[in-house]
């Protein structure tokens, strides 16, 4: 029998690629807030909430999800002059908010509360930097989980905010200068009414704003008008003497970088010329800190697991560095120049290791962790002894460290309590060999003593993509779901930056079906073994990973039993025209290369549906303002997986969620607490519902 899904009208639009013909049949969905696809919208809504009415586990999930939520949780201090600030959560607050301690030894206050500010919770502040002395903080406010944010200018003391506003700005931090007296800052041309959110991105510009004047008067730093597309963005350095740019190319993963003189930290000369330091784009790099005219930079040249450099300004020359941090056996995940010394976070099988260097390379020894987890950030100044780090574990919420460089003394500055209880669960990590023989890495969460005879329903969770690592940290959803009976599984694909830039590479381009492999493996691997079966197996990835998910479902739909694609990237073939889609390249390829349009075409979740498959349970979600991933990718998606299932006796069903006044959901970190629990609660719900009857545990009402 058909399943009854909202019309969505098939068009006859064609689009073509170096001689071949792919039919684009919605797009007409691409016009977002059109009246056609707002009727659409409105309809898949009513149709998702009439199936969910008779979901009963969505209900029975979501007090549970509440209860586990309602913890306290902190980001990590960044200290300024006597101030030190960070952001808490005092558990179902929709937003953090910004606290300040004035002086050591003081109590904490509240500095900015954004939940004050919407009644729904959907204004976040981001982009939080205080000034050197720490008399001012500059912030963004990010309004419905966008992207684009609104910068302002806070006095500490008084709480009060200056008159300053500076718009169109996006995926940019605030560099203060040195003499409060303004800041640096990436923007964006103004756009016509109606493009702002989902125009492609160009003519990105960096800016001086100097307090106190209007935005129109902002000086114009550095910008590219050869390359409209090409991204950058700028620090000052501790010591408030250099403005250092960091420009990436579109398509490429490779950086160079660039700097000015500002001369006097107290009276910066901002007029002053960029100059080229390492221009020829050739590896990656990424500036940690200066002493004096030398700058700190972690690259992968010559080293694709990362190293250390120190490269004087008088003499650039990679014949004249020097490399207090050789590269090592495991990559360099992040590294914080502090007191002088080197911190460095490496991963050694997807876990975190923590050492310290001195500046000329000397080694100072490890840093004990407290078992299988990740250093998740690390917070320090070069002028300062004190560095802070957070280490979280699939178990253990995250716990914040201070440690005294100098002395060596250690001490919790915050760790929060959950009512989850780890005692009766385990990780463990083991490996699996890919399609073509590559070692995987897989951690898999669950209770004590699990019997491995295939009736555990296991939550496959991967992402594999920009270099990204994904490691051990700890989650409500999945603690939940391993309270329930249920396995965690989360496999390290490449395409990520568990392994340095080979691992990355490897998962990028031509390259990207291993990714999808990886992925395959990892859910055949917990079926081979008897962690699960496939009618207790349940896919999910988000952003990326939605797309992951999406390509997986149309070349294996036999895998799972459920898949959860979230705020995908569903049609390879136009990403890049849309949002910052361009920069994404330097992964994907484009379709506007002959090359790049067929091995996109090959996995493209939207042009590889399969009309007649009996697809599983599938159920996308998707914000209805992303301006990350342009909503019509899961639009379009939805559509055509509706058609292709509708006449399929026992396939699906597939939904799609779609978030009101939302932009790219978790992934932006913005969206309000209470939205996301309803969201988790749909999604855990609708899994449980197609496992087989009893074979999750559903909390017992309170």
């Amino acid at each position: 029998m058909a399943a009854d899904y909202p019309e969505a009208r098939r068009g006859d639009h064609v689009d073509a690629y170096f001689g071949e013909r792919v039919p684009d049949p919605y797009r007409w969905m691409e016009e977002i807030d059109s009246p056609e696809t707002a009727a659409w919208v409105a309809a898949e809504r009513a149709y998702t909430a009439a199936q969910f009415s008779a979901m009963p586990e969505r209900d029975a999930v979501r007090p549970r999800l509440r209860q586990l939520w309602n913890f306290p949780r902190f980001g990590l201090p960044l200290k300024r002059g006597a101030r030190m600030f960070f952001t808490r959560n005092d558990g179902l607050q929709n937003q953090a908010v910004l606290c300040v301690v004035d002086a050591p030894g003081a109590q904490p206050r509240v500095l900015i509360d954004p939940n004050a500010l919407s009644g729904e919770g959907t204004v976040a502040v981001v982009g939080v930097s205080p000034s050197d002395d720490g008399a001012l903080l500059g912030y963004g406010l990010a309004v419905a989980g966008s992207d684009w944010v609104d910068l302002h200018v806070r006095d500490a003391r008084t709480g009060a905010d200056s008159p300053d506003i500076v718009r169109w700005v996006k995926f940019s931090r605030i560099a203060w200068t040195h003499d409060g007296a303004g800041f640096f800052y990436c923007r964006y041309p103004e756009v016509k009414k109606g493009e702002k959110l989902f125009g492609l991105l160009a003519g990105r510009q960096l800016c001086y704003h100097r307090l106190g004047t209007e935005q129109s008067a902002d000086r114009m730093v550095y910008d590219l008008p050869a390359h409209p597309d090409w991204f950058f963005g700028a620090e000052v350095s501790d010591d408030g003497r250099y403005l250092v740019v960091s420009v990436s190319q579109t398509g490429r993963v490779q950086n160079a970088i660039y700097y000015t003189d500002l001369e006097d930290a107290m009276a910066p000369k901002i007029d002053g010329p960029v100059l080229p330091l390492l221009d020829r784009f050739d590896a990656e790099y990424s500036y940690l800190g200066s002493t004096g005219p030398v700058l700190h930079l972690m690259t992968t040249l010559g080293a694709p697991r990362g190293r250390i450099v120190s490269v004087d300004t008088r003499s650039p020359a990679p014949s004249s560095w020097k490399t207090p941090v050789p590269q090592g056996p495991d990559s360099i995940e992040e590294t914080v120049f502090a007191g002088g010394r080197f911190v460095v976070s490496t991963l050694h099988d997807v876990q975190s290791r923590l050492a310290l260097y001195g500046a000329d390379g000397a080694p100072l020894g490890e840093i004990a962790l407290p078992g299988i987890g990740s250093v998740t950030g690390l917070s320090g100044r070069s002028s300062d002894p004190e560095v802070f780090y957070r280490f979280s574990s699939f178990l253990t919420p995250a716990v914040i460290m201070s440690r005294r460089l100098d002395s060596g003394a250690e001490s919790v500055f915050q760790r929060p309590e959950s009512r989850f209880d780890p005692s009766r669960f385990e990780t463990r990590e083991i490996f699996y060999t890919s399609r073509d023989g590559t070692r995987i890495p897989m951690f898999i969460t669950a209770r004590r003593g699990l019997k491995l005879d295939g009736r555990s329903p296991a939550w496959l969770y991967g992402y594999g993509g920009f270099n990204i690592s994904i490691t051990p940290d700890f989650a409500v959803p999945p603690a939940a779901w391993v309270e329930m009976g249920g396995i965690y599984a989360q496999a390290s694909l490449r395409g990520g930056g568990e392994y340095g830039e080979d691992w990355h590479l490897a998962g990028t381009k031509e390259r990207k079906q291993n990714v999808f492999d990886d992925f395959i493996a990892a859910a055949d691997f917990l079926v081979a073994q008897g962690y699960t079966s496939r009618d207790r197996l349940l896919i999910e990835g988000r952003s990326n990973g939605g797309l992951l998910v999406g390509a997986v479902l149309n070349q294996r739909p036999d895998l799972c039993a459920v898949a959860l694609p979230g705020v995908g990237v569903m049609d390879m073939l136009r990403f890049h025209d849309f949002t910052g889609g361009i920069h994404w390249t330097a992964d994907y390829g484009s379709s506007a290369d002959p090359a790049g349009f067929r091995y996109l075409r090959a996995y493209s979740p939207l042009q590889t549906v399969r009309e007649g498959v009996r697809y599983p349970a599938v159920l996308i979600t998707t914000g209805d303002h992303d301006d990350r991933v342009f909503p019509a990718h899961s639009f379009k998606y939805a559509a055509e997986m509706q058609y292709a299932v509708g006449s399929v006796p026992g396939a699906g069903p597939v939904l799609i969620r779609i978030e009101s006044n939302a932009g790219h959901g978790g992934s932006s970190g913005t969206s309000p607490v209470s939205k996301v629990i309803d969201e988790w609660a749909d999604k855990i719900g609708f899994a449980a519902h197609f496992m087989p009857k009893g074979s999750l545990e559903l909390p017992r009402a309170p």
